[in-house]
């Protein structure tokens, strides 16, 4: 009698570990999920820097805050010297933008 409690208690202990593992990748799959719909890197306000992450909500940049962030503007170029539209003039030893 012993040996059948000691076999279903083995196998309820594994049926729950298996069941909290399960339960923790899908929380785990859920929590990616939800920071991939992060828009920050790819805002035209995001600067790639990690002492200012964001120059209108710093607070709030690269966290599920900024899900939704009112003043997203989508990245129009890989950086913002090289977007079209801006022209640079040397003049007098130093750069004017124009």
């Amino acid at each position: 009698m012993a040996m059948i409690f000691c076999a279903l208690c083995a196998w309820i202990m594994t049926i729950l570990l298996l069941c909290s593992v399960w339960l923790t990748v899908k929380k785990g799959v859920n929590y990616l999920y939800k920071l991939h719909q992060i828009p920050c890197h790819n805002c035209e306000y995001f600067t790639n820097d990690y002492r200012l992450k964001c120059t209108v909500h710093p607070q709030k940049a690269c966290c599920e805050h900024a899900i939704g962030c009112v003043d997203f503007e989508p990245k129009t170029a890989a950086c913002n010297a090289c977007q079209k539209g801006r022209t640079w003039k040397i003049g007098k030893g130093d750069l004017q933008y124009d």
